[in-house]
């Protein structure tokens, strides 16, 4: 099991004091950034512990370094196609806040790619799809080196029909 953690990641960029860090991970193709203060580390692929009755984004659980987490598949949870996991798949620690406390959760790439500063003022609000489409864990888009980036509130997007899914005691 390999574990990378984000220290040496936040060694290497300094963040001015009107921007931020993201982690840069690819989905179908496309590149979405969480904040990189959220991040708790990279793993490889890993086998999955499956827990009944649970949405079909919700793969299961595993057990990292003595706590238990559940691991999410993204490219499910934002209805995307199915792809084998392959030696790029990786599994991002995230920690998420939910009512003042705070969980370690899993989610599953395809791929990371990069750590990028971006500027507060660069920063871009989703569109507005006049509601037939949730944009409420879109924290905003911005376009770094002539492509666009999806940055996610990492809080609502794990808590909006994750956390609440998965029992209590299955999470440490």
């Amino acid at each position: 099991m390999t574990v990378v953690q984000t220290e040496n990641l936040e060694a290497e960029i300094n963040p001015g004091a009107d921007s931020e860090q993201y982690l840069t991970f690819l989905l179908n193709g496309e590149e979405y950034g969480v904040e990189i203060l959220k991040v708790q580390g990279i793993q490889g692929w890993t086998r999955v512990t499956p827990i009944p009755n649970t949405p079909d984004f919700v793969l299961g659980v595993i057990n990292l370094r003595g706590a238990v987490m559940p691991i999410i598949d993204l490219r499910k949870r934002f209805g995307l196609s199915d792809v084998s996991y392959g030696p790029t798949t990786v599994i991002v620690v995230v920690k998420v806040v939910e009512h003042d406390k705070e969980r370690a959760v899993g989610l599953v790439v395809d791929a990371v790619s990069e750590v990028y500063n971006v500027d507060h003022h660069e920063l871009k609000p989703a569109p507005n799809f006049g509601g037939t489409i949730s944009t409420d864990y879109i924290k905003g888009l911005v376009t770094v080196q002539d492509k666009m980036l999806i940055l996610l509130e990492v809080d609502s997007l794990v808590n909006e029909g994750v956390l609440g899914l998965v029992p209590d005691q299955l999470i440490q």
